[in-house]
């Protein structure tokens, strides 16, 4: 999730994250636009911020008011948010900003002990926007159930995990998934280069991000065994980096424990979209594109003519999902699923 955000409940003081990732977009404060339960506390790099919350290349200028203050305050839509800039979330004053939730979006304190400096800041608990190695990961329409109030640092996985979790629970639960490997066709992130360059760790991720498609790692499938237990071994997967700016497309092919045809499954899906997931899972039959996506606040959106049948046991599943926008909303939507749980 890009450009890290402070956000603040009503009644329940909300959140924030530092140090700032300023690209792309700023994700995660405006969707929360999308409630008058949320309030904006806290910021980082006034002057960059502003001008990058009210320009951006994907999602267009932002409709509502921005204005400078002072030097340590930005003003949206009428709430003034304060700035900070600290390299260390120990030295963040949240507690002075009655900010009790942190989303954690620098992409650097994923671990529970790095998360945890926010605490020593004066938050409550702390939202990391990425998958963690340690701490408890949820994803939203799949096992926010099982968060409990003693949780102060949690998951919220990734983009691609929460795409990819909700379909494979509809399919797991109603056929049984023995096996299955994921492909993410993702968009180009923030930390591709636009020419080539040193990569020390995947020198492929080194090349020039408009220029080729880039064979990636990603643990987004394997962490569905997290969030879904009975699927803990069964998926594993790999990314390919596309020249696109936004939106991503997930195909999962599974083999199947019980008979179905491929009508089969996406009625089942069709069904959970309408239902259970509704407004987390979509279903659409439609011949659409990556950009028909862009501002889609769902998770994942199955598309049905894309996806196919080999046999009765063995399916290729095609999910979109605006892995900005979508996973910007799950975050506060795992919010307000904490909070109502501590109420």
């Amino acid at each position: 999730m890009a450009f890290s955000s402070l956000l603040r409940s009503t009644p329940s003081p909300l959140l924030e994250a530092s140090p700032a990732d300023l690209s792309p977009s700023a994700s995660a404060l405006r969707p929360s636009d999308r409630s008058k339960n949320y309030e904006a506390v806290g910021r980082q790099k006034l002057e960059s911020m502003a001008y990058m919350f009210k320009y951006d290349s994907t999602h267009g200028v932002f409709p509502g008011t921005i204005n400078l203050l002072d030097a340590s305050t930005l003003e949206i839509n009428g709430k003034q948010i304060k700035i900070t800039s600290k390299r260390d979330p120990a030295e963040i004053p949240w507690g002075d900003y009655g900010a009790d939730y942190v989303v954690e979006s620098s992409g650097v304190f994923t671990t529970v002990d790095k998360a945890s400096a926010h605490v020593k800041g004066g938050a409550k608990k702390v939202v990391i926007s990425a998958p963690s190695a340690d701490a408890p990961m949820f994803v939203v329409g799949v096992n926010e159930n099982t968060y409990k109030p003693s949780m102060d640092i949690v998951s919220n996985a990734s983009c691609t995990t929460n795409c990819l979790a909700p379909l494979a629970k509809v399919v797991h639960e109603e056929f049984g998934i023995l096996e299955g490997l994921m492909t993410t066709v993702h968009a180009t992130t923030a930390t591709q280069k636009t020419v080539d360059g040193p990569s020390m760790k995947d020198w492929r991720g080194g090349r020039g991000a408009g220029q080729n498609i880039i064979p990636s790692s990603t643990g987004a499938a394997k962490a569905v065994g997290k969030v879904l237990p009975d699927l803990n071994g069964k998926l594993t997967g790999m990314a390919f980096r596309v020249p696109t700016p936004n939106v991503s497309v997930v195909d999962l092919t599974c083999r199947l424990e019980k008979s179905a045809s491929y009508e089969d499954v996406k009625a089942a899906i069709k069904y959970a979209s309408e239902g259970p997931l509704l407004g987390i899972l979509g279903y659409t039959d439609e011949d659409v594109v990556s950009n028909d996506f862009v501002g889609d606040s769902r998770s994942s959106i199955f598309d049905a003519n894309a996806g196919m049948g080999l046999s009765s046991s063995f399916m290729k599943l095609v999910s979109w999902y605006d892995n900005e926008w979508g996973y910007s909303n799950r975050v506060l939507d795992l919010i307000e699923h904490m909070a109502l749980v501590a109420a």
